[in-house]
């Protein structure tokens, strides 16, 4: 046996425990020796394969249990800190499948890269896992890349210019346009029904705009700094408050709502909104909001709630739906 051979024995065991073993899955020393040859084609001296376990354990600190330990054979733990539990990575795996805001096929490699943390038992439970194409998922490969960059530029303080495309109507047929070349300081990255966005400030303005990160294209970091400082406070009140991802001015809503919203009122709009029991079927809430993403959500909500206030919101929603009705009679 050659120097590298002899040295590449730590990690052939390491590789079989990661791979082959867990509380239910013990190894005794001889089916680790013959798994090393199967999997790697090495004949290991059962002498060596302990040796090198109790170098796992004491040096780098391997959670390894031992035959000492069990009276049945050698299990390599996860690491609570630095391992991925079962469900964790489940959820990963579903949360990508699902996606609509990361294109297939990376989705797909991210999905590979999942499975490749487990061991072959819990693969096996998740063998049949496939990835879904659900309707609007995105086409642009860019997106992974787009958070890497924008991260970056928000970590060095750094502008940057990219290509914002929007859908269009084209004669009898839909295609897309690129509709402007921004230059923004950016940042955060928030994420809001199935999508990315970037919070950013557009050159020539001082309020916060969002930019889909599917919608960006050919992003380039700028050597221009980010002239306008904005605290973490500020970025987390603005996030809380954007309803439904449109930027622009907030004003204070009030509206009553039926008892089946409570639960949705308070995962969408959280520690902002004040709630007031009514009665036992009726809540008022309150909260600054931006109202035209504010109208939208009440809109899909129609028959459940009534905007008391601001007037100008409370008129436009009667308008919506005065009209809807011409439309249906």
């Amino acid at each position: 046996m050659d120097l590298y051979e002899k040295n590449g024995n730590i990690l052939y065991i390491l590789n079989v425990l990661k791979k082959y073993s867990d509380e239910e899955h013990k190894l005794s020393i001889s089916e680790l020796k013959e798994k090393i040859n199967e999997v790697y084609g090495e004949d290991i001296d059962p002498r060596t394969i302990r040796r090198n376990i109790n170098l796992l354990k004491e040096k780098f600190g391997y959670d390894i249990s031992t035959y000492n330990d069990n009276k049945i054979g050698y299990y390599i733990t996860n690491d609570p800190e630095t391992d991925f539990e079962p469900g964790e990575i489940r959820a990963i795996i579903d949360t990508f499948s699902y996606s609509t805001f990361i294109e297939e096929r990376i989705a797909k490699g991210i999905i590979k890269k999942c499975k490749n943390l487990q061991n072959i038992y819990e693969n096996e439970k998740v063998k049949n896992y496939r990835v879904y194409s659900p309707k609007g998922r995105t086409n642009n490969v860019e997106v992974i890349k787009n958070i890497e960059d924008i991260s970056n530029s928000i970590l060095n303080k750094n502008k940057i210019r990219f290509e914002y495309w929007k859908y269009y109507i084209n004669g009898d047929r839909i295609d897309k346009k690129i509709v402007s070349i921004p230059t923004v300081s950016p940042y955060a990255i928030i994420y809001d029904k199935q999508q990315f966005y970037m919070l950013a400030i557009k050159d020539g303005n001082n309020e916060f705009f969002h930019y889909r990160l599917d919608r960006i294209k050919n992003l380039q970091e700028t050597s221009q700094k980010i002239a306008i400082h904005k605290t973490e406070k500020e970025i987390e009140e603005y996030t809380d408050t954007a309803v439904e991802i449109f930027s622009g001015n907030e004003v204070q809503i009030e509206a009553r709502c039926d008892e089946c919203l409570l639960g949705e009122v308070i995962e969408r709009f959280g520690k902002k909104v004040k709630i007031k029991p009514v009665n036992s079927d009726t809540f008022q809430m309150s909260l600054n909001a931006n109202p035209i993403g504010f109208k939208l959500w009440a809109m899909r909500n129609l028959d459940m709630l009534t905007i008391i206030k601001p007037d100008n919101l409370r008129e436009e929603m009667k308008d919506i739906i005065k009209n809807a009705y011409e439309k249906y009679k």
